[in-house]
């Protein structure tokens, strides 16, 4: 069946035009005149030859499209402006401060300040220097407690006596308490654990230690690490009271899971690098299997709370990339937590 078309005039597809679009290629043709013409006012139907030059000028500037956007020339210049402010490559950790709510924090350890170190990786990506480097400015904070979550070596014992010699100059009130993590049960887990304790620093291997202030105490809790089948979170909490505040050191995010069935109120975690790596359009180096929620940085589930640092050091690559190391300061304080996820 053939179907009759109409052929319409040229000016049909005018009268068929929204009038607010025809409105604004109205304004824009006539801003392109009163541009070429006289500023004093010329008539509004210009002389032939202004016309031919308005022509020539838009197809001479017809290739040149990008300029007409100057929004989008603006927004790139703000990116560049701000990755050059912060190169995503800097060396040097990022401090983060976070407060943190605790529902059952005793009163005495209200205003508690924690340096939490983790992944500190030490190895030819992650040169002394950088370890120093870190301990140095962890000090400067002038913590109550230092928490380090494991991974001190990559690959080879060389590493284990540097590294602790080290993490030894830390300096905190109520001292600092540390677990193992994967890459330290793949190297020496014992002799990483008699190398930190030699240099007074509390390893907790499935175990704990009360920090008393008169009747009132806070658990610190620890347990070795989960890829290895080395945690055994019963037996760490064996004679920690029900109903005191207990905070947990485990080096996989992972362990979220078993301590918030244990009714654990804060757990302090690495592993993860925060992705180390972060290339737009890309996933990142390393990947959490609880998803990104769990990936950096604070969270929760249930009533448990978690901080997950991204860490010192770097493997696999010896970089890091819009993603800087990191020394997070918890400021632990008595009261409701925020609402969270289930």
């Amino acid at each position: 069946m053939l179907r009759k078309v109409e052929r319409r005039p040229p000016w049909a597809l005018e009268k068929s035009m929204s009038p607010a679009l025809t409105a604004r290629a109205w304004l824009r043709e006539r801003r392109k005149l009163i541009t070429l013409l006289d500023a004093d006012g010329a008539s509004d139907r210009p002389p032939r030859p202004a016309l031919k030059a308005i022509r020539a000028l838009r197809k001479k500037r017809r290739p040149q499209r990008i300029l007409r956007r100057p929004s989008l020339t603006m927004l790139s210049l703000g990116l560049a402006d701000a990755a050059a402010s912060r190169p995503p490559w800097s060396p040097d950790p990022e401090i983060t401060e976070t407060v943190i709510s605790l529902r059952r924090l005793p009163g005495a350890f209200d205003g508690l300040r924690i340096v939490h170190l983790t992944d500190i990786h030490h190895s030819i990506f992650t040169p002394l220097e950088e370890v120093e480097r870190a301990v140095y400015l962890a000090n400067r904070l002038e913590p109550d407690l230092v928490a380090l979550t494991g991974d001190y070596v990559t690959f080879s014992p060389a590493y284990i006596e540097p590294v602790a010699r080290a993490l030894g100059k830390l300096k905190a009130r109520h001292g600092a308490f540390a677990v193992l993590g994967n890459h330290d049960f793949q190297v020496d887990a014992d002799g990483i654990t008699r190398a930190l304790r030699s240099y007074h620093i509390r390893v907790l291997r499935n175990s704990r230690r009360p920090l008393r202030a008169g009747k009132q105490t806070l658990w610190i809790v620890g347990v070795d690490d989960l890829w290895w089948n080395s945690d055994d979170l019963p037996a760490a909490l064996k004679a920690v009271p029900a109903r005191d505040a207990k905070i947990l050191l485990c080096h996989n995010p992972l362990g979220i899971w078993q301590a918030s069935r244990h009714a654990i109120d804060l757990v302090l975690s690495g592993h993860t690098h925060g992705g180390q790596v972060r290339l737009p359009g890309f996933r990142h180096l390393y990947r959490s299997k609880l998803g990104e929620r769990f990936v950096d940085g604070w969270n929760r589930l249930h009533a448990t709370q978690i901080y997950v640092s991204r860490g010192i050091g770097k493997v696999i690559v010896p970089i890091r990339f819009d993603c800087p190391s990191e020394i997070a300061c918890l400021n632990l304080r008595r009261g409701r937590s925020s609402a969270g996820l289930n």
